[in-house]
């Protein structure tokens, strides 16, 4: 019967395919004689598996959640009928808790079950991963060979079916918010990988396995299986991994090298094996960063597998699916012994036994005090903690640990927990590993503590006082006093309350301390949005010199920059639109008040210039982020640095000196940030400068060789207009060091202190310009320096009126000197901007 069934879907769905085909993203050249691949279509995939769920009593179909943009994301279970799923269950969570009860029930009970799951086309223009996907739930749902009875009878199959539906229909890697997510499985800014994780906390799989493309090394070598290269993350128990990781890679390389006959091209024909980084390569591709999902999924016991396809064709996806089946074929035969070193990482976790680790590497528990004022960043990490499945406990009385006292209520995380490397590599400060390979896959730094603004402090000693489990949070604000009342500037909750109530039309004030203000209202709407809010606000009077803000409009520059910046600035509360450059060059920048870049796009015209020049000249700012965005900064004529890079894949925390100026309002003076790709800034004087890498021992914990070049140097400054702002730090990365979010704020958000220029300052450029030749002769220049030298002495005096007189009287010498061709465009304009900035400092 289910032939017959099977054959009649597939002549439907083979019709569809071809008239459909003409619609789907390009799927790569196709060999002579090969069968044309053409995607199933999205829209196509819940009815199939719809009528597998219908026709079988093998399958359990779920929604599971959506995507960015709404779309199901679909999840798959396959067991045999009489399999108790919610027991099964049951027995994985009483695994994590009692490992070695498990252990003995196992040896006892060897007909036991693991569940083994199988994730996707994280990426969606990968298609073969769920193509391969939906063959497997084809052949385990009705097959009844010994091959299927045998893997039916000791696994579970848990597929999340299609784990990016966005990117399956646009033909994006990402999804329909821009983000790669197999980079998002700390942070969770994206509902599909939060999807996952819930997936993967609620089986805690034996086995993970990833479907991914296209790699090919040689022709000889087909495709991609891990385990990886070093460095390993050392919250792993890696050698428990090991034992079997690399073995049933090997396995599931027999069974594609073993089927080679079967494929239709030459190419996978002639195959002689795979490419297995950790047996055939010396770094370059680690699983350092639990970012990834296999990597992540491993901190949960999993034995997880990135797997990547050669080639995108139906040859691809029949790699895929041999690729599974060998994996399945190995687990069947060795879940004992797999399962056993499942409970052996728990069980370590549990009894803080990790003989793989130096003494002092793991921490007895972490603290997480809370902030009376302002608890959001706290409150967002413990539940970020619980869903990762991390323990975290909530203590039931004041309690002393490493000599401080914390108060009742206070959180900490055990560290005696089956799950403690999760725990671990989520919290710990990290280290820096640019010595130990050669170059990094992606990021080697993602501390949750430092990048999302909370304390998370390491205790030496296991924590003893009564205490409960935590739950999930949602902390009320409080509204206190009679007002006016002060927002301080701690924190994304606070800067998003501040853009609600002015977008609620409420006169908010920004002070020369950072901080915000609010006069007294009848309290309603206010009172409402401070509790939602999760912040105490305080009656505090209006400072004098605070400043009424307005509403703004920003424009984010669709430029293929790292996505995050967007997702921060809506966090943060501002209503913002993304651009393409050719927007600006053709309609210009009107509508807009704020415009941020965080690539390297940009509109190669005199349009595109000529608009950006108005824009800032009109009063609008523009805030350049990180490397790419740095450099189109400086080819368009908006500062005069030189912008210096790293590596590639040079990033991690770093040691920030800030300065006393609103633009760093809100971090201390020696304080934390965030690089990928580094920048920073050279040939630039200090009256420019916001923030600077620390001057010893700035770099924290990442991979970035040669570092030190960059020490001391510039990485926050303001360019040649008062309203350019260049970021050298990442302060939106991939929607993640949240802590870094308020940099973007306070940029654009800004009061007289952002005007950072001096007439010392001025007359150090002019001494500079001539030494490169921008004068005509040194009699111009000198007869600026005089002008500025008299400057610079009134604005120590404070003498307004003659700091004024003086500036305009700089301007009309600066005109001079442009008139008789005694001085380069370049310093005229420059030293022109900073003339005016100084009026609008001291008028």
């Amino acid at each position: 019967m289910y032939a017959i069934r099977k054959q009649f879907l597939y002549t439907i769905l083979f019709a569809f395919m071809l008239a459909v085909s003409a619609m789907m993203p390009a799927a790569g050249t196709v060999q002579a004689e090969e069968t044309p691949y053409n995607p199933v279509p999205y829209e196509d995939i819940y009815p199939i598996l719809e009528q597998h769920e219908e026709q079988s009593d093998r399958v359990s179909l779920e929604v599971i959640g959506q995507s960015a943009l709404g779309h199901d994301l679909y999840s798959v279970v396959i067991s045999e009928p009489g399999d108790d799923l919610e027991q099964i269950k049951a027995m994985r969570e009483e695994m994590e808790d009692n490992p070695v009860e498990a252990k003995e029930f196992i040896e006892d009970n060897p007909d036991f079950k693991v569940p083994f799951m199988v994730n996707g086309s994280i990426h969606g223009d990968e298609y073969p991963g769920t193509d391969a996907v939906l063959q497997l739930i084809d052949r385990f749902a009705y097959d009844t060979d010994d091959t299927t009875e045998q893997i039916l009878d000791n696994n579970i199959l848990i597929f999340n079916v299609v784990n990016n539906p966005d990117g399956r229909i646009l033909g994006t890697r990402a999804n329909g918010e821009g983000f790669d997510l197999n980079r998002d499985h700390v942070t969770l800014a994206q509902p599909e990988s939060a999807v996952n994780v819930d997936l993967i906390t609620e089986w805690n799989p034996m086995v993970f396995l990833d479907l991914h493309g296209f790699v090919m090394r040689s022709e000889e070598q087909l495709g991609l299986i891990e385990p990886t290269t070093g460095p390993h993350n050392p919250n792993y128990e890696h050698n428990l991994y090991l034992d079997y990781a690399l073995d049933q890679a090997e396995a599931m390389e027999e069974e594609i090298v073993s089927n080679r006959q079967d494929y239709e091209t030459e190419l996978y024909q002639n195959m002689e094996g795979t490419h297995i980084p950790y047996r055939d390569t010396e770094d370059g591709w680690d699983d350092y960063p639990p970012i990834f999902t296999p990597m992540y999924a491993m901190y949960h016991g999993a034995y997880g597998h990135t797997l990547e396809t050669p080639t995108n064709s139906m040859d691809g996806v029949k790699w895929h699916y041999d690729s599974v089946m060998g994996a399945l074929e190995f687990a069947s035969d060795n879940k004992i012994e797999m399962t056993e070193n499942q409970l052996e990482i728990f069980r370590r976790g549990i009894q803080f036994d990790h003989p793989e680790h130096e003494d002092g590497f793991f921490p007895k528990a972490y603290v997480l005090p809370v902030d009376e004022t302002d608890p959001t960043a706290t409150e967002k990490a413990v539940n970020n903690l619980l869903r990762h499945d991390v323990e975290v406990e909530k203590a039931e009385a004041p309690f002393t640990v490493g000599g401080e006292q914390y108060d009742e209520g206070t959180y900490f995380v055990p560290m005696d927990q089956p799950k403690a490397g999760l725990a671990n590599t989520l919290l710990w400060d990290g280290k820096d590993i640019s010595d130990q390979a050669s170059a990094m896959y992606d990021i080697s730094a993602w501390n949750l503590p430092e990048l999302w603004g909370f304390a998370a402090i390491p205790a030496d000693s296991f924590i003893e006082v009564q205490a409960e489990d935590a739950e999930p949070l949602d902390i009320e604000g409080e509204l206190t006093g009679e007002g006016p009342y002060e927002i301080t500037n701690s924190s994304v909750a606070a800067v998003a309350l501040v853009n609600e109530l002015i977008q609620n039309d409420f006169s908010v004030y920004k002070g020369e301390n950072g901080h915000y203000y609010v006069e007294s209202s009848n309290g309603d709407v206010l009172q409402q949005a401070v509790e939602e809010s999760g912040i105490t606000v305080k009656t505090a009077p209006i400072p004098e010199d605070a400043a009424e803000l307005d509403h703004v409009d920003v424009a984010v520059l669709k430029d293929g920059g790292q996505h995050g910046v967007r997702t921060a600035l809506e966090q943060l509360g501002f209503e913002v639109d993304e651009i393409e450059p050719q927007a600006i060059s053709d309609n210009g920048l009107n509508s807009y008040d704020v415009l941020v870049a965080d690539g390297p796009g940009i509109d190669d015209n005199d349009a595109y210039k000529q608009n950006i020049y108005k824009f800032i000249d009109d009063g609008g700012k523009y805030i350049a982020i990180g490397a790419g965005a740095s450099n189109r900064a400086a080819e368009l004529g908006l500062t005069d640095a030189s912008i210096n890079t790293g590596t590639r894949n040079s990033n991690g925390v770093v040691n920030v000196n800030y300065n006393d100026t609103s633009l760093a309002a809100g971090y201390a003076e020696k304080d934390i940030g965030f690089v990928y790709n580094p920048v920073w800034y050279t040939d630039i004087e200090n009256d420019r400068v916001a923030a600077s890498f620390a001057d010893e021992d700035f770099f924290k914990a990442g991979f970035w060789k040669n570092a030190d070049v960059a020490q001391g140097q510039p990485v926050i400054l303001k360019g040649i207009h008062q309203n350019v702002t260049l970021l050298g730090l990442e302060a939106g990365f991939r929607a993640h060091p949240k802590y870094l979010y308020r940099l973007l704020s306070n940029a654009i958000y800004p009061d007289e202190e952002t005007i950072l220029t001096t007439a010392a300052g001025m007359k150090e450029r002019v001494e500079r310009y001539e030494n490169d030749g921008e004068f005509a002769d040194a009699n111009a220049a000198r007869a600026l320096s005089v002008h500025l030298t008299a400057l610079s002495h009134y604005a120590q005096q404070e003498a307004a009126e003659k700091v004024i007189k003086h500036t305009e009287g700089f301007k009309n010498l600066l005109t001079h000197h442009q008139e008789n061709n005694l001085i380069s465009e370049k310093a005229f304009n420059i030293l022109t901007n900073d003339a005016d900035a100084l009026l609008e400092k001291w008028q």
